[in-house]
């Protein structure tokens, strides 16, 4: 071989290194490239992982907060079935004291010649009443004060206007029928007499 063609083979020696040290940066380019977007998608699928784990937390959440709200509404139903019951009590123990009522007369007064009077009636009565007010309290059931309060239509109905002389104007008088809260909400509104 002459010089002439082992400087030509030395040249594409050198250009075949050029060359491939132009394709290993162009490799080295590329994979940097997908390394950088690998990492990309990975941080975009924890991002994404942790949003769906905390969306299902606080579905979680949201789901024993409203079945703790369900709970209460379900005995909302039983204790307003059992207001009936406080009221025949409570006008039972008003017709036996003498006082008004405008509930109806109830059966508990019609039984025998003594009726409540006889031994321990009115006071039997009066047991069971506050056995079933102890047992609705339990439950998250209030009694509303309606008598000398401001009339609220929030929390009271008003049945009628009377002529009061010791209070103001639109002041309860009277109360007629009792008005419940349970848990703190209105289930029954106390039907009043309001003073004009």
């Amino acid at each position: 071989m002459d010089k002439e063609e082992k400087g030509r083979d030395i040249n594409y020696e050198e250009e075949n290194n050029e060359s491939a040290a132009v394709d290993m940066k162009d490799k080295l380019g590329k994979m940097k490239e997908k390394l950088e977007q690998c990492q990309k998608e990975k941080q975009d699928n924890l991002a994404g992982w942790q949003r769906a784990q905390a969306d299902f937390i606080n579905y979680r959440r949201r789901q024993e907060e409203q079945m703790g709200e369900w709970s209460k509404m379900f005995g909302e139903g039983l204790l307003r079935d059992l207001l009936p019951v406080l009221d025949t009590l409570d006008a039972s123990a008003a017709q036996e004291r003498g006082e008004k009522s405008s509930n109806p007369p109830t059966p508990l007064l019609k039984g025998g010649e003594e009726g409540l009077n006889s031994k321990g009636g009115v006071e039997g009565l009066k047991i069971v009443r506050d056995q079933l007010m102890k047992i609705l309290s339990k439950h998250g059931l209030m009694e509303m004060k309606a008598v000398g309060e401001k009339f609220d239509p929030a929390l009271h109905e008003a049945v009628e206007c009377v002529e009061a002389k010791d209070v103001g104007e639109g002041a309860v008088v009277e109360e007629v029928q009792k008005g419940y809260l349970l848990n703190g909400k209105i289930i029954r509104a106390a039907k009043v007499k309001v003073s004009k």
